[in-house]
Parts: structure tokens; sequence; C-alpha cells
């Protein structure tokens, strides 16, 4: 397994690697939305990445000191096909001790607040001792 440390693991292809900087120019409004509330530690001091490699998967959001991913899902995610990705990508992150978090891009647009809340809740009730 890689090292999932404050930086890009060491790991990472360059194509992974030059993806996941072409991922970053390209973030839709609500993935722009919730990264200036996540950036330079504004959600309770913690750090987070945008479009941080982990493995096979690219997160859109990861914080290394709560394991935590936070997802933006578009409209493709609805697909069946999709979910099904996105339930077994779930699941093998979370084997690996990682949470994941998904809203969709019009949650996010629509209650921000309360997108940020659960984001806040989950950190505070999951901070390690």
């Amino acid at each position: 397994m890689e090292n999932y440390g404050d930086e890009l693991f060491k790991g990472a292809n360059s194509k992974l690697f030059e993806f996941c900087k072409t991922l970053r120019k390209t973030q839709t409004d609500a993935e722009e939305v919730i990264w200036q509330s996540l950036r330079n530690r504004k959600m309770l001091g913690f750090k987070f990445r945008r479009q941080h490699p982990l493995d096979k998967y690219i997160a859109d959001f990861y914080c290394y000191e709560t394991k935590l991913i936070i997802e933006i899902d578009g409209g493709i995610h609805n697909q069946y096909d999709n979910q099904e990705y996105d339930k077994n990508r779930s699941y093998e992150l979370e084997e690996m001790g990682i949470a994941v978090i998904r809203f969709t891009n019009d949650v996010v647009k629509l209650d921000l607040m309360k997108v940020l809340d659960t984001i806040k809740d989950h950190l505070q009730n999951n901070l390690t001792p």
C-alpha cells in the first residue's frame, strides 16, 4: 500500500500526477465553493488536498489527518454503472480506514451550510486522541 502522507504519494506515476493537476484546473463550481471552505486550514484547522491520488483512486478532497475523502458528484454518478463503481470504491476505501462523504453538485449549490455542517460534524466526531 502506498504512503498517504501530507504530500502526493511517491508512487504516483507521472500520468496520474499530471491528470490530478489538470483536474485541479477544471474544477466545477460546486468544487470551487467547497474548496474555498476547506483551503488554508479553514475547516477546523485541518489540511485538505484537492484532486489527490490515493492508490488507484483520485479523491476530490482528502484530509490525511482524519483520513476523510469528500466527493462532489455530478449527474453522471446517477447512472447505474457509476453507482456500482462508487459503492465499490467507497467500500474499498473504508476497508483502508478512509471515510467517504458524498455530495451532489446540486446539494452543494442549494444548501452549502448543511454540507459544511456535515463535514464539520464528521471531523469533530472522528478526531483521533
